[in-house]
This record gives C-alpha cells, sequence and structure tokens, in this order.
C-alpha cells in the first residue's frame, strides 16, 4: 500500500473512533438520565399515589375518634321538688302565741305548727255562727209563712217574701262556712285562736316564724325577698330538684331520662343517682344557658338544699352509637357549599366523601355521616387532592 493509501486508512479510522466514543457517550447519558415517579392515578372519586410519590410526604392523617358526648363537671344547684314541697303562709291576720313544731320533725296533713291569735279568724268564725243563726230564723218564718197562706191569714206575696229571705239567709250561711272552712275551722268554738296547719305530708325543713310575732295575710304578694319568706317549708328531702346551666354547644347530647352522676364537696367519697327530667325551652339571654332539671335521690337525707354540686352526664350506648365521630377541623374542606373530606382507604389512597357536620368546638368537629370510627382522615394535603380529583380549567 503506498503512502497515500495508508493517510486516507488511518484519517477514516480516526472518524469511526471518533463516532464510536460520541455514541458511547450518549448512551451512557441517556443511562445515567434519572426516571420521574409516574403521575397519580385519578379513579372517579379516588387518587391513588405511587409507592415513591414525593407527594404523600405532604399528606398527613389522623384516625376518627368515637364521640363519647360525657359532659363532664357542670355546675349545679339542688332545690327543693316543687312536686312535694309547700311553703306555708298564713291566711289570717295575728299574733304568734305558740310555735307547735320543729325543724326536722315529720309532719302529716292537718298537723299544727303554730297558733295564731287572729281577729280576723274569730270575725269569720262570729260571722259563721251568724249566718247560721239567720238561716234557722229565716226558715222558721218561711213555714209560719206558708202555713198562714194554707189557711188564708196571709197573702202571696208574704209567702213570697219569707222565701227569698230564706233564700238569701242560706247563701249567706254557705258562704261564710266555706270562707270558715277555708281557714280550717269550724263555727263550734268562740274563741279566735288560730290553727295553722300542715298542708301535705313531709319534713318540717324551714322555719321563719317567733312566739310574738306579728303576722299578715298580704305578706305573701310583697315583692320584698325579706317579706314573703314563708313561715314553714314542708318538703321531702329524700328527692331534690338540681338546676342546671347548660351551654348551646352541649344541648345536642342531651335528652331526657339520661340518668346523672352528682358529687357534692361535702360527701367527697359518695355519688348521687339523679336522672334529668326536664329540657328548657328558652336560653338565658344573659348567660347564653339553657336551664336543665334534674331529680337527684337523697334517701340518707345527706344533701342539702341551696347545695351546689358537680354533674357528669351517663350516655347510654344506643345514643352514643348515633353521635358519630369527632376529627379535625382541618380535614374539611367546603366544595359547593357542602362539607367534605378525604379518607385513606391504603397507604398512598385517598377517597373523597361527603360528609355530615356538626359545631366546631375547640377544633374539633363533630362528622355524624360519612366516617366511621378508626377510619383514617387526612388533615394535611386535602385541598392537594381535591386539585387531582377536580383540575382547575
Amino acid at each position: 500500500m503506498d503512502k497515500r493509501n495508508r493517510h486516507t486508512t488511518t484519517a477514516g479510522l480516526k472518524a469511526l473512533g471518533l463516532v464510536i466514543v460520541i455514541g458511547l457517550l450518549g448512551c451512557h447519558k441517556q443511562e445515567q438520565q434519572p426516571q420521574g415517579p409516574p403521575d397519580p392515578t385519578v379513579k372517579g372519586e379516588t387518587v391513588i399515589f405511587a409507592d415513591n410519590a414525593p407527594q404523600k410526604e405532604s399528606i398527613v392523617v389522623q384516625p376518627a375518634d368515637s364521640r363519647t358526648l360525657a359532659i363532664t363537671h357542670l355546675s349545679g344547684r339542688l332545690y327543693w321538688s316543687d312536686d312535694s314541697t309547700v311553703r306555708v303562709f298564713t291566711p289570717v291576720a295575728g299574733r304568734v302565741t305558740r310555735i307547735l313544731a320543729d325543724l326536722g320533725q315529720p309532719v302529716s296533713t292537718g298537723t299544727p305548727l303554730a297558733e295564731i291569735d287572729s281577729p280576723d279568724f274569730g270575725q269569720a268564725r262570729a260571722d259563721a255562727r251568724t249566718a247560721a243563726g239567720n238561716l234557722a230564723a229565716a226558715d222558721k218564718t218561711y213555714s209560719r209563712t206558708k202555713s198562714l197562706f194554707e189557711h188564708g191569714a196571709a197573702a202571696q206575696k208574704d209567702v213570697e217574701a219569707a222565701e227569698a229571705a230564706w233564700t238569701a239567709a242560706r247563701a249567706e250561711r254557705d258562704r261564710a262556712e266555706a270562707r270558715l272552712a277555708n281557714y280550717g275551722g269550724s263555727d263550734e268554738d268562740t274563741n279566735e285562736l288560730y290553727l295553722l296547719r300542715a298542708p301535705v305530708n313531709g319534713v318540717l325543713v324551714e322555719k321563719n316564724i317567733n312566739p310574738g310575732q306579728e303576722l299578715r295575710a298580704d305578706m305573701m304578694l310583697a315583692n320584698a325577698p325579706n317579706l314573703f319568706a314563708p313561715l314553714f317549708v314542708v318538703g321531702d328531702p329524700a328527692a331534690l330538684w338540681l338546676q342546671l346551666d347548660v351551654a348551646e354547644s352541649d344541648l345536642p347530647s342531651l335528652h331526657t331520662g339520661q340518668v346523672l352522676h352528682v358529687h357534692s364537696q361535702a360527701f367527697a367519697d359518695k355519688v348521687f343517682e339523679g336522672t334529668l327530667a326536664n329540657i328548657g325551652d328558652e336560653m338565658d339571654p344573659a348567660t347564653r344557658t339553657v336551664k336543665v332539671r334534674g331529680v337527684v335521690q337523697n334517701p340518707d337525707k345527706l344533701l342539702k338544699a341551696e347545695m351546689y354540686v358537680t354533674v357528669d352526664v351517663a350516655q347510654d350506648m344506643g345514643f352514643v352509637a348515633q353521635a358519630g365521630v369527632e376529627i379535625s377541623s382541618k380535614a374539611i374542606f367546603m366544595k359547593d357549599n357542602e362539607p367534605y373530606l378525604f379518607i385513606e382507604e391504603t397507604p398512598g389512597q385517598y377517597r373523597r366523601e361527603k360528609v355530615t357536620i356538626g359545631v366546631e368546638q375547640d377544633g374539633k368537629v363533630p362528622v355524624f355521616t360519612g366516617v366511621a370510627p378508626g377510619q383514617k382522615v387526612v388533615t394535611e394535603g386535602a385541598l392537594l387532592l381535591q386539585a387531582l380529583v377536580e383540575p382547575a380549567n
């Protein structure tokens, strides 16, 4: 081979080598280029991420907790039950001569509590006796006039006048006796001593009366508490009423018949049982609370009226089962004015769910439908998932 041909061959080999090197470098560069993770898959309401998807790092989930609805440490006040308590006032004016009952004494209907020297009562008794006498006289006159008329010795008008007088006397007698009976007296005695009696069976739990005290029948009509305090209070301490002031947010979890556990500072080791009896229909505009009434059993008579207590409300399991779950308010987002959230079905797979919620409180929202206890809901990254389900145009 001549010199010219050797030069041409050498140049060709160098060019071929350069092409091979460039090709190898290009292949090596192509092999070294990293492959990105596949895009998330959206199937209807569900978003599915690959195992190595970086978006999963920004998604945080929390389990939904069952709502226990335990309302604890509500403040309450005990007071006398209106069903078994009577506040006794005097229906007559007069001066107290004797006190016939003492505090803590069991009494029955008609038991004398106090003796009052009352001109009013004496007048009522005198009126009844006078009315009875007038009726007897009118009856005799009427009978005599009818007899005379039958024998032609009296006119018809005399009979009619006698009958009218007898009718008026009988009406007056009935009125006077009814007034006296309303006082609890009879016209057999002639003195002015009125016995103030217990109107119901129970225990004498309060006494605001002293011997020599002057009483008036209109004291109960006064507007000043220091004037209309009852003379006696007869009640049954075995069952007391309980007043609770309940916040608006706690009302959905209350219903009549619930068991109340009542705790008193005086008896820290005892729990008294009660029942929720009534939920008020009006909210106090000043305190923004609703008055709730309960009945507390007090068989040993340890609790006292006007005691302040704390109350736990026990929930029956059937009611708790309908209460739903409680989740972080950050899990909720709105779409067309409807609340939604995402539930983690498996790691990396999230399903959008429409829910029914209650009122948010302390960063928690009750969810009544759409989520079961224990399911994991997305609390961080819900808007990212929503953007994948419904991309912006």
